[in-house]
């Protein structure tokens, strides 16, 4: 009977792409099964990566378009393009990430999230109705206000005046409009990859959680809640959208509550980024009847099993396909335990050697390549 193996891992980040690591491991096991039935798949959690990974994985392509960033000025982003699903694959920090303000610049008053509806804006004039956003590495807490205005939604002062597109502009919101908003963005349908918790307001919501890490001092936390609260009500009052029942939602805070925008303005859908992707991938109908899952990532830890990648392709391996061995390879491994789906772990180094020489992209291939081929020797 031919072996399936599926290879489905997470890039090396600074040193493989997801695909690359791949194809190195389906060299290994084509070393000593060269019958051997090899799929790839791309994978990614949602997070930094996800847009390239997941595009050139689907068989799409990259576009580059002019944003503004985070502070206003004028960047060129990237979204993927994948027509065969009308899809477009956005992630918010390419416009919005705390990686695009200087370090003595963050400061969430002074920061938006404008430049991610362009993108948005971009890909619904190409076609796209179809959207899938990662929503990690923000530099905003403008709960939405910037990408919103973006797409067409009107925010007015008490003087009835419109209002900036910042963080410190929420403090100003007392009317919603959007009998302007283009009806093309209505028929988009948005899936959010969030694995973020928090809801929107409160010691656990995002301007008491995440502020700090953008430049928030104690006193811009504590008015940004406020204002934020105040966002809440009026949207409650203005959108027709139903929200549930509950006043604070898991994931309404993630990316300065930007999660609570798509939801409500948008209509998007919270979901755990790894599902997000898999489901997308459409992986599950190989993983049913393969013998072999060889999965991992750069690094390998207790992290791995809080929603990573790895993990969450190996814990759909095993509830569709119970009798499916799966490994998991990394540069550095350290002890995740017995609860978990994954098999064995196996680190990819075979000899002392500094990290700077372990992350070139040929070193990595060949280790890599190497020891699957011994994974596979000693499983077949």
């Amino acid at each position: 009977m031919t072996m399936k193996i599926i290879i489905a891992i997470d890039s090396f980040k600074g040193s493989l792409t997801s695909l690359e690591a791949g194809s190195a491991a389906a060299i290994g096991v084509k070393n000593f099964l060269p019958d051997a039935e090899v799929k790839i798949y791309p994978l990614a959690d949602g997070g930094e990566g996800t847009c390239r990974t997941l595009t050139e994985g689907l068989g799409g392509q990259i576009k580059s378009v002019e944003v503004l960033n985070p502070l206003g000025e004028k960047i060129f982003a990237e979204f993927g393009e994948i027509p065969q699903k009308n899809l477009a694959v956005i992630e918010m920090a390419s416009a919005a990430g705390l990686n695009l303000v200087p370090k003595n610049l963050r400061n969430p008053l002074n920061t938006t999230t404008f430049g991610v509806g362009e993108i948005i804006l971009s890909a619904i004039r190409d076609g796209y109705r179809n959207f899938i956003i990662g929503i990690g590495g923000s530099a905003t807490n403008d709960c939405g206000l910037g990408m919103l205005t973006a797409l067409g939604f009107k925010f007015f002062d008490a003087e009835n005046n419109l209002c900036g597109i910042f963080g410190r502009d929420l403090k100003n919101v007392v009317a919603i409009k959007i009998d302007e908003v283009p009806a093309e963005i209505f028929d988009c349908k948005f899936k959010i990859a969030c694995d973020v918790k928090n809801p929107l307001t409160g010691e656990s919501g995002c301007s008491k959680i995440y502020a700090p890490q953008k430049g928030a001092t104690d006193e811009i936390v504590q008015n940004m809640d406020g204002w934020i609260k105040n966002f809440f009500e009026l949207t409650l009052k203005t959108v027709p959208c139903p929200l549930p029942a509950v006043r604070y939602t898991e994931g309404d805070g993630a990316a300065g509550g930007l999660g609570f925008a798509f939801r409500t303005f948008l209509r998007g859908k919270l979901l755990p980024g790894v599902n997000l992707i898999l489901d997308a991938l459409n992986i599950a109908d190989d993983l049913k009847n393969a013998n072999i899952l060889i999965t991992g990532e750069g690094s390998i830890d207790s992290q791995t099993l809080q929603g990573k990648a790895p993990a969450g392709v190996a814990k759909l391996a095993k509830k569709l396909n119970p009798k499916i061995k799966v490994v998991a390879i990394g540069g550095a491994v350290q002890n995740i335990g017995g609860n978990s789906e994954i098999d064995a772990t196996f680190s990819i180094l075979r000899k002392p050697i500094s990290l700077d020489e372990a992350m070139k992209k040929n070193i990595a291939q060949e280790n890599i390549s190497a020891v699957v081929e011994q994974i596979i020797r000693l499983l077949v």
